[in-house]
């Protein structure tokens, strides 16, 4: 590390300008290329996606996004029937027709829109298809859609959109969540340091790092599924650790130049000692979030190579453009206050002092007490995530000022909510005998229970692919419509198909959401345990313990489990949510318990590196494990605070985006961020690490001899030996070396 600071420092110009010249062509090469982003959560083999790729074969004229044009009456009289409404809307109809990229639209008041008015004659809607996917749709072409349609908007009638392409619409235009997190982070970084130039650095090369991830991973989604969420997920995440991996080499910095340190040797040894716990810090994200790669899911395998990419960025940035950019600016890294003392005075040597020093003692002074104290807030946090509830959030999750909101709404109220979730059973039927038994489908569909409406059976132009719409009594996203997709696949169809060859599959909104869940939730326990047990290996070869990684994974495992809780109580419950311009309560998405596990097992590994990384540099200096805890807490607490509201004010930016996923990213990790930092690293961890004494650097000699070593610090220190009690070695007589070279 110390040599990558030296070339740095040495070429600082020519690194400046690499980065620049990155941040350029990746952002010029992602303008001309595009955004390829895809929406296509489908998983192979379960039987949604079967059913899916069936209608595709058997009727490949469906394969355009479809959206819905729903108008209301408001008059005590009028009815969507009348003269003057119907001659509107027709006129408004064939207009959009006529727009470049409509295919087709089916309107209520001809023959194949039967069934789209409501039997109050208030209400109706019209289907308009795209000839394109919704990813492939630009959105100019849907707002035209919007404005055509609200042109015919007057007193008495109300018309709203719903639909994929519609929602394009909504998403806010500005990146103001950014602007917010960057603003906010500035202002923290500026009370900190006292020092204008100090704090933007953080900030300027967390920009460009990020920048240039952001145009790699639109390039990225030429060659791979990437989710459409992917680039403001690795925006969300880089701006927070790269924001935050700058400030603690910047931190170290100052000390050393406070210390009596030129600059070039002030940047260079913060490069090769805090340096070190970023890259570590950063591999720790990394592996927790490739740990994706083992659900073998195609969609999660992009965000996971875009979210690293990103990490791997801002990580390369802190150790190069930084020590560059730190070159430039000198010792005003320094408040002036400082720099006028360090003129008159000469370096002095910071010790811990403030609340942090006090802190750390109170903490040593009542470890069982604040132990017991943080494990229960944990534990209360973590309560809701037992009813945590997977399924899809629709556009009825929406606020309730858009137009995609109101048009759910007005289906609902108009035709039952099972409206904006049919079900379909796709049907592969072969000979006379199979197209039978399928005519009856209708009649039994209609007889069970949960079901509000049966469309007639349409068969495909060969004859061998045919469907049936399945309209439910419930929403899509309640939990009644879950029980009515397993009851008709394990009751009400193999009746059906019994002594023929059809093959019936169920399909649709949720029945694909409910299918991904599971397969999500079978392998989540692989998935977690690969995460776990990469990120303990890495915590072992690094600090030459067992204790520390096992309570690192323990840590991680509360943290997870409690930012859950508070999401499930603020979107599922709905505690704040339509305050906070989320919308109402729903369930929370599928993919997110998979991606949260791992953002938040890397993040929370950040904090663990550089607490007991400085924990660890003090033991391996004196061998006391007290004054160990105590120095380590007292001289990070501080950063690690300022880090940490740095990346929650980032997360929590991130809200008001518009988007209901992004959203739930930003609240846990901002939950996630506040409890690691303020209750677990500050509280329950020092806490714990009091307690078990020498305990915590213990390692059987036989398997210390057998690990690779790995260095968090740069070596040179020599290790103290451990007498550690109750411990028992058959070859080190109690005593272990923990040396790291």
């Amino acid at each position: 590390m110390a040599s990558i600071a030296r070339w740095c420092l040495a070429h600082r110009l020519a690194t400046v300008l690499i980065w620049l010249f990155a941040l350029g062509g990746t952002a010029t090469a992602a303008g001309f290329a595009g955004s390829a982003y895809t929406d296509d959560y489908d998983v192979p083999g379960t039987e949604a996606g079967r059913a899916g790729e069936l209608l595709q074969q058997g009727f490949t004229q469906l394969g355009g996004d479809a959206d819905t044009v729903v108008w209301h009456t408001t008059g005590p009289s009028s009815t969507v029937r009348g003269a003057d409404i119907e001659r509107t809307m027709t006129r408004t109809l064939d207009a959009i027709g006529a727009l470049p990229g409509v295919g087709a639209v089916t309107s209520p008041y001809e023959t194949a829109g039967t069934g789209q008015i409501s039997a109050d004659s208030r209400t109706a809607y019209a289907t308009v298809t795209f000839d394109q996917r919704v990813e492939d749709i630009p959105r100019e072409r849907a707002q035209a859609l919007v404005d055509t349609a609200k042109a015919a908007e007057h007193d008495g009638l109300q018309v709203e959109l719903g639909g994929s392409a519609v929602a394009l619409t909504e998403a806010p235009a500005l990146h103001l969540s950014e602007a917010v997190g960057v603003l906010v982070a500035a202002l923290v970084l500026f009370l900190a340091f006292g020092s204008l130039a100090a704090s933007l650095l953080p900030i300027a090369t967390a920009l460009v790092s990020v920048g240039t991830a952001y145009a790699g991973i639109v390039l990225l989604g030429h060659v791979m599924n990437v989710a459409d969420f992917a680039p403001m997920l690795g925006m969300l995440i880089g701006l927070g650790v790269g924001i935050d991996y700058a400030l603690f080499i910047v931190t170290r910095h100052r000390r050393g130049l406070r210390g009596g340190l030129s600059v070039h040797e002030a940047a260079r040894e913060a490069v090769a000692t805090t340096g070190r716990a970023v890259v570590f810090a950063g591999a720790t994200v990394c592996v927790a979030l490739l740990g994706m790669l083992v659900l073998r899911l195609g969609f999660l395998n992009g965000v996971a190579i875009a979210a690293s990419l990103t990490v791997l960025l801002t990580v390369a940035a802190s150790v190069t453009l930084l020590p560059a950019l730190l070159s430039f600016i000198g010792t005003r890294a320094l408040s002036r206050r400082d720099r006028r003392r360090l003129a008159e005075h000469g370096p002095w040597a910071e010790r811990p002092t403030g609340f942090a020093a006090r802190w750390s003692s109170f903490v040593e002074r009542h470890p069982k007490l604040l132990g017991a104290v943080a494990a229960a807030v944990m534990a209360v946090l973590a309560l809701p995530a037992l009813g945590l509830h997977l399924g899809t959030s629709d556009q009825g999750n929406n606020p309730a000022t858009a137009t995609t909101r109101q048009a759910y709404d007005l289906l609902g109220d108009g035709f039952g909510p099972g409206v904006n979730g049919p079900l379909t059973v796709v049907a592969r039927l072969d000979g006379a005998d199979d197209r039978l038994a399928l005519d009856g489908l209708p009649a039994v569909l209609r007889g069970t229970s949960g079901v509000s409406a049966v469309s007639p059976v349409t068969y495909s132009n060969s004859g061998d692919t045919a469907f049936v719409t399945v309209v439910p009594d419930s929403a899509p996203q309640d939990r009644r419509t879950s029980e009515l997709v397993d009851r008709m696949r394990e009751d009400v169809l193999p009746p059906v198909a019994e002594n023929t060859s059809l093959e019936l599959r169920v399909g649709g909104v949720t029945a694909g959401y409910d299918d991904f869940s599971e397969v999500i939730v079978g392998k989540l326990p692989l998935f977690v345990g690969v995460v776990i047990g990469l990120g303990c290996l890495l915590l072992l070869l690094a600090f030459r313990s067992l204790a520390i990684p096992l309570k690192a994974a323990v840590m991680n495992i509360a943290a997870v489990a409690a930012s859950f809780g508070v999401v499930v109580a603020v979107f599922q419950w709905g505690w704040g949510s339509d305050l906070l311009g989320l919308g109402s309560a729903g369930p929370v998405e599928p993919f997110l318990p998979v991606i949260m596990v791992s953002v938040l097992f890397g993040l929370s590994m950040d904090y663990q590196v550089f607490l007991v990384g400085r924990m660890y540099e003090e033991w391996r200096e004196t061998g006391d494990n007290r004054r160990a805890v105590r120095v380590g807490l007292a001289e990070t607490g501080r950063v690690i605070n300022s880090a940490a509201v740095i990346m929650i004010s980032v997360f929590l930016a991130f809200v008001l985006s518009g988007d209901r996923v992004i959203a739930m990213f930003g609240i846990a990790l901002a939950a996630a961020v506040a409890l690691d930092a303020f209750v677990l690293r500050t509280l329950l961890v020092p806490a714990l690490m009091h307690l078990l004494g020498g305990t915590n650097w213990w390692l059987p000699a036989r398997l210390d001899r057998l690990l690779p070593r790995i260095s968090v610090e740069p070596p040179g220190v020599p290790a103290p030996r451990a007498k550690i009690p109750g411990a028992h070695d058959d070859e080190e007589d109690l005593t272990v070396a923990l040396r790291v070279h």
